[in-house]
């Protein structure tokens, strides 16, 4: 018998009593005798019975065999002569009561159900004893209160999940929904995304990160020759109102005129143009930035000093900028709004008309259901920033200066079309309102558009707006116009005109011969007069209005089953249908002379509730639509920083990079360590983020002193003094200086032109160089002066690569030697040189220190210097004597990384380091690998300083992965 069978019955017999057995042949019982084994008889153990010897084969196998046994073996030949009355009854007795304990015993993983037989159980018997026979029920009902009362925690009894067709309900899917957005507030498109995009949880929203199919050079090309379509209605917008006066001296302390235009620029302060600004802390320029914004006045009343102005800022500047407003136009009063009742915050949810029965008798509706779901309110979708609490306040007002700040997050929605047929596929999508005579006059009185219609003012504004959205189709390219134009209109529901099927909107050629010539050359030249950017999208009553009376999908398609033809157009339009909205241009490149307006388009804002329906008939005039993904590529073809992606100096690109690097990090350490690149080899010091306070602190150490060695020879040649230099500083640690000042971006146009001039600007590949302005020449004096302004600042450039390659996430920008530019001279389609491998030092120190802990080793002194293959080089940092690595460190360190702190970054590697790239791929505009990245300053200046007049502005480019070094163009582009 095999072991498992062995076991087997074991575990069936272990309650019941031993088998009878019969003593052997005389043999067998002397063996058993030596052995000190004992025989069984049939009765009491004590008496001993002789019988007839039992033929069997070796080995016997005592006791009870499962099984027949071949020839009889195992079995007695003969039965005893005569049975013990006494004996015997005593055995059986003792079965009987052994059997009987065996059967009322209960273990603890018996039930009840399992004392049936097997063909009569059933799995529901364990959770539901009437599935068990009655007489079985009440012993069941027992044993389960019995366990219950033994527990020490009461189980919570689970409520019984509802059917697939109840959840599936309207009203249970919307309170589904606003569960499930408790946490991360859902756009108005979330549904129609998470279908087909990836979605990820980022800045307090749900958002679509890339699509579930390959569309990347489908994107590409839709924002270079069609149109593109982002959901930006996470944007936050926060609404300042007050006298113009008072709001621009408030906003001036966050701004700087050297930056560029701020909040006062004439064209943006009449409202004729959208502007853009980076605002810092109040009176803190240059230093301490918080982000870029976009902003949008309000046109002027006449007659009225009182302007309207709206901020957009990203998700994660709005909680640093909030604060920075209020303080400037000292708005700390909170305006806590009361608490609606539901009743009379949804008026639109009535309760039923008392001839309900009436009602449904209606053909073709649909009978209410009753019972439960009648008594509480139904379920309603939430519009806007649904998660805030009641009392949360989003208004805050200054008695002194009279400034009103309101948060509008979500509460307007924005979409943005990129690409030269934008304004087709608005024309084609968007049609003006009707006038009020060709409305039905038998309208409910709430509605906005039959009182608007009644001021003939307003009617002809309306006239003149509809004549310049119909001068766009004369339009070739959305480039065409003036950046940041900015047309109010009021339109009808785009469901009406909804096409069967999807088409590609494409200019049509008739309809632009009849286009006024002289409208259209005014339309691209001066842009909307100020009178046409008015909207009543400004006003909050006609907002809530256009989103409380909005008419209901079901209701749509009741009104489309009544037409006459179908798939024709409703005629009259419904006054419910007129939406306010505001079209403002979206400017492309606006910085360099390459590709001049690419990636320009216009933003839709629309009052919140429709944005479902104004995303369908967009996308179904094929459009292609892009997440956060492709607004990244989008930021990267037009050389212009993301935001918080390329913010190093203000707090939400801090925020960012700390989550950068402890995702990149996470992902590395899920690799085992043989599988995984060694960075440390690679001579990659920090491959998951960029000490940009580091590097501009050793950049300005180093011009410091060589311009102490400088002093000595000015003949020297400059190559030779920075070799000193960093010969110094690598012998030395440069952590044991005083902190100084924190780094920061230079913005400063003036700088920023100087800088792009002495960097000799061409083309993508440095083919031909642009003509730029007279510029100061660049000498050593220049250099020190430009340099006492902007010593601890990094500039924004622009890589090309000269030859293949593509650059990624966190490449090294270095300096070329000499060496390096004389091959480059000899050809010019060198692939560049190489950078030598590093020694893992740490690795060897982690095995010795593993080698000590078994035999005491001799102290590093008694060593004699340069032995041992595992040290470093010179040129590789060596760790001092206190710096060893003890059991806890040692077990913190990761395989492959630097430790904190590290070492000089600048003088690392065989090539100085300059800066990192923070965008980098293969660019599909220019045809070769571009990379986008920050550098020293002051590194920047000393190596045009140190570089011939025709290799001037040309570095190194190595990913982190490699150790191959490419040759790069840099642009600095104004």
């Amino acid at each position: 018998m095999s072991a498992a069978k062995v076991k087997m019955r074991e575990k069936k017999m272990k309650n019941q009593p031993a088998s009878v057995q019969y003593p052997s042949s005389p043999l067998n019982v002397e063996r058993g005798a030596r052995s000190g084994g004992n025989t069984s008889v049939p009765g009491d153990s004590s008496d001993v019975h002789h019988s007839s010897e039992r033929q069997m084969k070796p080995p016997h196998r005592s006791g009870w065999v499962r099984g027949h046994h071949k020839d009889g073996g195992g079995y007695a030949k003969e039965m005893p002569k005569y049975i013990p009355a006494g004996a015997f009854s005593r055995a059986r007795a003792a079965e009987v009561s052994a059997m009987l304990r065996a059967v009322s015993k209960t273990t603890g993983s018996s039930q009840v159900f399992q004392a049936l037989p097997k063909h009569m159980r059933r799995r529901a018997m364990s959770h539901n004893t009437k599935r068990l026979p009655r007489r079985l029920r009440d012993v069941a009902n027992r044993m389960r209160e019995k366990s219950l009362q033994a527990s020490p925690k009461k189980k919570k009894e689970l409520a019984k999940s509802k059917s697939r067709k109840a959840r599936r309900r309207h009203g249970n899917l919307l309170l589904e929904f606003n569960r499930r957005q408790r946490k991360n507030i859902w756009l108005e498109t979330h549904i129609w995304h998470a279908k087909r995009f990836h979605m990820a949880k980022k800045w307090g929203y749900c958002l679509g990160d890339r699509p579930t199919y390959k569309c990347y050079r489908p994107c590409y090309r839709a924002m270079s020759s069609h149109c593109l379509l982002q959901d930006l209605s996470y944007y936050c917008c926060i609404e300042l109102q007050g006298q113009e006066g008072q709001l621009l001296a408030a906003l001036s302390q966050l701004t700087s005129k050297e930056a560029g235009p701020t909040f006062a620029a004439a064209l943006c302060l009449s409202g004729c143009r959208q502007g853009s600004v980076t605002v810092y802390r109040a009176g803190w320029y240059p230093s301490q930035p918080l982000g870029p914004v976009t902003f949008l006045w309000r046109p002027r009343i006449q007659g009225s000093t009182h302007r309207q102005l709206w901020i957009w800022a990203h998700p994660t500047l709005k909680q640093d900028l909030l604060p920075e407003l209020q303080s400037v136009c000292q708005c700390c009063e909170a305006v806590v709004l009361p608490v609606v009742p539901p009743a009379e915050a949804h008026p639109n949810l009535q309760t039923e008309p008392e001839n309900t029965s009436e009602a449904n008798l209606i053909l073709g509706t649909k009978r209410k259901r009753g019972g439960k779901d009648i008594g509480g309110p139904p379920a309603k979708k939430i519009l806007g920033d649904g998660t805030r609490l009641p009392g949360t306040p989003v208004s805050w007002k200054s008695s002194s200066t009279g400034i009103v700040i309101n948060d509008l997050t979500m509460e307007i929605i924005r979409y943005r079309l990129i690409g030269p047929q934008s304004h087709s596929v608005l024309v084609e999508t968007l049609e003006a309102a009707m006038h009020c005579d060709e409305v039905n006059k038998s309208q409910p009185p709430s509605l906005w558009w039959p009182q608007h219609c009644k001021d003939e003012s307003m009617m002809a504004l309306h006239q003149q707006q509809t004549d310049v959205f119909h001068t766009l189709k004369g339009i070739y390219s959305t480039g065409e116009l003036p950046p940041g134009t900015v047309l109010g209109l009021t339109v009808d529901d785009p469901r009406l005109t909804l096409p069967t099927k999807k088409v590609k909107a494409l200019p049509c050629v008739n309809q632009a011969q009849e286009i006024d010539e002289e409208k259209r050359r005014q339309l691209m030249l001066r842009g909307v007069s100020e009178h046409c950017c008015q909207s009543s999208l400004w006003e909050p009553s006609v907002r809530d209005n256009v989103t409380k009376n909005k008419i209901s999908e079901q209701e749509l398609n009741r009104m489309r089953s009544e037409v006459l033809v179908p798939g024709s157009r409703l005629s009259p339009v419904p006054a419910q249908g007129r939406v306010p909205i505001l079209l403002v241009h979206q400017p492309g490149k606006q910085v360099g002379n390459e590709m001049s307006s690419w990636g320009a388009g216009w933003d839709l804002l629309l009052p919140k509730g429709w944005g479902m329906a104004f995303w369908v008939p967009l996308v179904y005039r094929g459009v292609r639509i892009a997440g956060l993904n492709m607004s990244l590529k989008h930021s990267q073809n037009k050389a212009a920083p993301h935001f918080p992606h390329d913010y190093p100096d203000c707090p939400a690109g801090i925020r960012f990079q700390e989550e950068q690097e402890d995702e990149l990090l996470d992902k590395f350490k899920r690799r085992p360590p043989a599988k995984r690149t060694n960075y440390i080899k690679q001579g990659c010091l920090a491959p998951f983020r960029c000490s940009w306070q580091q590097l501009t602190e050793e950049w300005e150490l180093l011009t410091r002193e060589e311009g102490e060695v400088g002093k000595g020879d000015e003949q020297t040649q400059s190559t030779t003094k920075t070799d000193a230099v960093l010969e110094v500083m690598t012998s030395q640690d440069i952590t044991v200086t005083k902190p100084p000042s924190c780094f920061t971006v230079l913005r400063n146009r003036k700088s920023l032109r100087l800088l792009s001039g002495w960097c000799r600007p061409t083309t993508s590949k440095g083919q031909r160089p642009w003509r730029v302005g007279e510029v100061p020449p660049l000498s050593r004096s220049a250099v020190t002066s430009f340099l006492a302004a902007h010593g601890m600042s990094l500039v924004w450039v622009r890589a090309s690569l000269l030859s293949k390659g593509k650059p990624e996430l966190h490449a090294l920008l270095c300096v070329p030697s000499a060496e390096d530019l004389k091959l480059l001279g000899k050809k010019q389609e060198s692939s560049g040189p190489q950078e030598p491998p590093h020694r893992d030092y740490i690795k060897s120190r982690i095995k010795r220190q593993k080698k000590g802990s078994k035999k005491a080793p001799p102290s590093s002194s008694d060593a004699p210097e340069g032995e041992g293959s595992d040290l470093p080089s010179n040129k590789e940092p060596v760790p001092s004597k206190e710096s060893k690595l003890s059991p806890q460190s040692s077990s913190e360190i990761i395989l492959g990384l630097w430790p904190d702190p590290l070492p000089s970054v600048i003088s690392h590697c065989s090539r100085v380091t300059l800066g990192w790239v923070t965008q980098g791929d293969f660019s599909l505009s220019v045809g070769c690998g571009e990379a986008l990245g920050f550098v020293s300053v002051a590194g920047l200046l000393n190596t045009l300083l140190n570089q011939p007049v025709e290799h001037r502005g040309k570095l190194l480019l190595r990913n982190p992965t490699s150790l191959h070094y490419r040759f790069a163009k840099i642009n600095i582009e104004v």
